[in-house]
């Protein structure tokens, strides 16, 4: 999960916050293409599987802040 500190950099820096959401993003896309095109063995894809069910929380997490700070405007 993302860390405290990390939460609040997003709350308050947009800046911050679009990185984090465009590495996330970025991550999550990647992450999808290796599971789907993967010869890999089962434990493995259960661990990518498992991080990125974890990473999708956070982008979600993240996009939350996001339309929270947006509605504050």
């Amino acid at each position: 999960m993302i860390d405290q500190l990390t939460l609040e950099a997003c709350k308050n820096d947009r800046s911050i916050l679009d990185l984090k959401i465009n590495n996330l993003e970025f991550a999550i896309k990647q992450s999808e293409k290796i599971i789907n095109e993967s010869t890999i063995d089962m434990n493995t894809l259960k661990f990518l599987r498992k991080k990125l069910a974890h990473s999708t929380i956070e982008l979600e997490t993240l996009y939350l802040i996001r339309n929270q700070n947006h509605s504050d405007l």
